[in-house]
């Protein structure tokens, strides 16, 4: 009677578990893959206005002449009253030029693990992710490799993701992109592996800086034959016409 009851018992446990987690993985957004704890910190650059920032660039430029000796006394003169009369519109605005110059390795630091830390949380889990996969070259080991990124067109007509925001894919035998920024949804294991691998894109040579690794379990792939056809279609008219702008409409053999 009680080996009966705790058979009941674990069938209702099996039967009762979130089909999520037991066949997926955890669900993941982008959002949640960059460290938290690196994401909140002070930046005084970020306060300043557009004005303000141009007037900090300008100090910066005048200062680096001035300390080369370039210029003649004439022009150096210049020079001297446009840098005193930024110096002060700026202190006049409660802006300390020189401890915010002195701020720049700092917030550079700063901006760097923000773009660069991964969430420690997801380091090792197994998750779900969906994204846009790139065609990669293979690994040594003859393991198909792709990058995975949260936009459409992002690393060929737009620039690359900040290294947290791009996963580095090795995929099963079973699949492998056929198209740029094909769609998908993945599964499996991810790492927090840095790497740096540089491949041809649309655009030409690509620096791919990724955070994370994914060795995949699944692939779901998200999008229609009609619908990779009508994307096929809308990449090569924006090849077509930026060759155009280039020639400005003429063909190669003209």
């Amino acid at each position: 009677m009680r080996n009966w009851l705790r058979s009941i018992i674990v069938a209702g446990l099996v039967w009762c578990a979130p089909p999520a987690l037991a066949a997926n993985g955890v669900a993941v957004d982008w959002a949640d893959l960059p460290d938290p704890s690196a994401q909140v910190f002070e930046d005084p650059y970020r306060d300043l206005s557009p004005e303000q920032f141009d007037d900090v660039l300008f100090v910066v430029r005048l200062r680096g002449r001035m300390e080369q000796g370039n210029g003649s006394e004439e022009e150096r003169q210049k020079w001297q009253e446009l840098l005193a009369e930024t110096e002060d519109a700026l202190a006049a605005e409660d802006i300390d030029i020189d401890w915010l110059l002195d701020q720049r390795e700092v917030v550079t630091e700063r901006r760097r693990k923000a773009a660069t830390d991964g969430n420690p949380q997801h380091n090792g889990q197994t998750v779900t992710l969906a994204g846009f996969a790139i065609p990669a070259p293979s690994d040594p080991d003859g393991r198909p490799v792709a990058y995975l990124v949260p936009e459409r067109g992002m690393c060929s007509h737009m620039p690359p993701p900040p290294p947290n925001q791009m996963i580095r894919v090795r995929l099963n035998d079973d699949w492998a992109p056929s198209y740029y920024h094909e769609p998908v949804r993945l599964t499996g294991r991810l790492t927090i592996d840095p790497s740096v691998q540089s491949m041809m894109v649309v655009d030409g040579l690509m620096p791919m800086s990724a955070t994370f690794q994914l060795e995949t379990d699944s692939v779901e792939t998200l999008e229609t034959e009609a619908d990779r056809l009508e994307w096929k279609r809308r990449a090569a008219d924006r090849i077509r016409a930026a060759g155009d702008r280039k020639t400005g409409g003429a063909r190669a053999s003209e």
